[in-house]
Order: structure tokens, then C-alpha cells, then sequence
């Protein structure tokens, strides 16, 4: 076997390994396989004789092919990479709905809609360390900065994806019970236990992009906004438990993506309020973090 087709096997080996990284770094199946094509790319143009660890040398080369990306992403608000393809990449996985949904589902949906909210070196960082168990010794180097720069920046991400730990007040212990409850009885379609739950002069208003008429509604009362929640509640198991702005609420993230995101308010050990929010930039305007 020649050193090129060996040198090819052997990139085939850790395909999976680098996907795994570039898919938890980008979120996204298409351009994780093309920052892997990247990485194939730049294998080809080394000189292999000076790789001592080639799966080492490849998760670093990936993580920073990813990293590029995520800065791009934000510079320019994109999120396509229309680089040319060569071989071995095969590019039928990548378009492929329910090879995407595995890997969403390996990573964790709501997972991916925290980590898009960190800057690209926080979400290096916590992905490197935290998921990989990479040292900040190896992580430092990708990027450009001290081991202890990179432990404050995976510290930084890990406060924020696990919420801060304001969850353990005894209120917002209340209020995450309430908006748990009110999970699992929309799941299962339990009407009275909704009703149990809301306030009976509860208002529930859904913006333009949430709203299932494509206009703004609102909806008054615990019975009717009871039986409106169980008649669009097709999207419950997308549902996570998470804080938006501080307050427990719920996000509804579909293979990681994010679609839509309930807030709640309360009054008397009631939900007395709920907003559904699907507009795109005022998602973009929530901190979130996840619950579970």
C-alpha cells in the first residue's frame, strides 16, 4: 500500500472521531463534514513523517478549521461554507434528515442551542475539554492563548450552559417545578392537570412566528388556553426545560435547532402568563441556558 492510500485508511479511521468534534462545535451535520473535508485537505498537504500521533494532530487541525468557521459565522452572520469537495469525503451523510437527527440526538438538541449562544473560543473550549476530555494543555495551543486563559473560557462556557446555579433559590425551585409540570402534562395531552396548573384568568400571547395563523394571538382563561396548548402541542418532545433570561421557561429545539421559546410568569403559585416567542431575532435576544 502506498503511503497515500495508507494515508487515506487511516484518515477513514477517525472519520467518525472528527465529525463527533466538528458536528458538537458547529451544530450542523453539512458543514461539520466540510470542515472534516478541510481537515483532509490539509492531511494531504503535510508531510505525514512528521505526525507522531495522527489522531491528535487531526482533532487539533479539525478544532481549528472549526474554529475559523464559528468566527466567520459570526463576522458574517452565515452559516454555508461552499468549499470544493475532494476525495474521501463522501457527501451523501451530510444531506441525509435522519443521520442528522442521530447525531442530534447523540450530542443532546437543547445542548446545541446553548453552545450556538457561546463565542467560538468558549464553545471551543467547553467542547474540547469538557465533552472530549482534552487537557487545556492541548487546548491552549488551538487557541492562541494559555492554559489558564482556556480553563477561564471552558469556565465561562460551563456557568453558562448549566445556568449559572440561580436555580437552587427556593423560588426559582418553585417556578421550575410549575414549568415541569406543565411539560409533562402538555406531552401526555392531560387537560385537567393543565388546567390545575394555569391561573384561571391566565393571558397566553404567541408573537407573529409562533403563532399557528401567522398573525399575533392572544388567549384568555386557564380552560381555553388549556385546550389550545394540547391542540398544538405536536411539538412537546422538542420541548426542554431551560432559563430564558434568568427564569425557568421552555425552548423548543427540533434536531438542535432552535424554533421557539416559552416564558412564563406567575402569581399565586399559578402560571399566570405565558409568551411564545418564534421570531427569529427576538430569539436571538434571550439568554438561555439549559435545566436538563
Amino acid at each position: 500500500m502506498d503511503e497515500k492510500n495508507w494515508l487515506a485508511q487511516r484518515f477513514e479511521e477517525n472519520r467518525g472521531h472528527m465529525r463527533g468534534v466538528a458536528y458538537r462545535m458547529l451544530g450542523s451535520l453539512g458543514e461539520a463534514d466540510d470542515a472534516v473535508q478541510e481537515t483532509w485537505l490539509r492531511l494531504s498537504r503535510s508531510d505525514a513523517n512528521d505526525i507522531q500521533n495522527l489522531r491528535g494532530w487531526l482533532t487539533t487541525v479539525v478544532a481549528r478549521v472549526c474554529l475559523d468557521m464559528l468566527r466567520s459565522r459570526t463576522a458574517r452572520h452565515e452559516k454555508s461554507m461552499d468549499a470544493q469537495m475532494a476525495e474521501p469525503v463522501s457527501r451523501s451523510a451530510a444531506r441525509n434528515p435522519e443521520s442528522e437527527a442521530q447525531m442530534a440526538d447523540s450530542v443532546g438538541l437543547a445542548l446545541l442551542v446553548v453552545l450556538d449562544r457561546l463565542s467560538p473560543r468558549e464553545r471551543l473550549s467547553f467542547v474540547l475539554h469538557d465533552v472530549l476530555a482534552m487537557p487545556f494543555e492541548e487546548i491552549a495551543p488551538i487557541l492562541d492563548s494559555s492554559p489558564a486563559a482556556a480553563r477561564q473560557l471552558a469556565s465561562r462556557a460551563r456557568h453558562r450552559v448549566q445556568g449559572g446555579g440561580a436555580i437552587h433559590s427556593a423560588r426559582l425551585g418553585q417556578q421550575r417545578g410549575m414549568v415541569a409540570a406543565f411539560l409533562a402534562a402538555l406531552r401526555s395531552s392531560d387537560f385537567e392537570a393543565l388546567v390545575k396548573l394555569l391561573d384561571p384568568e391566565i393571558v397566553v400571547r404567541a408573537d407573529q412566528a409562533a403563532s399557528p395563523t401567522g398573525a399575533p394571538r392572544e388567549v384568555r382563561g386557564a380552560r381555553i388556553a388549556a385546550q389550545q396548548a394540547i391542540a398544538f402541542s405536536r411539538g412537546a418532545h422538542a420541548a426542554r426545560l431551560a432559563l430564558i433570561d434568568g427564569l425557568p421557561g421552555l425552548i423548543v429545539a427540533p434536531q438542535g435547532r432552535l424554533t421557539r421559546v416559552l416564558t412564563f410568569s406567575f402569581a399565586q403559585n399559578a402560571i399566570a402568563q405565558i409568551n411564545v416567542f418564534g421570531d427569529p431575532a427576538r430569539l436571538g435576544e434571550l439568554e438561555i441556558a439549559l435545566l436538563d
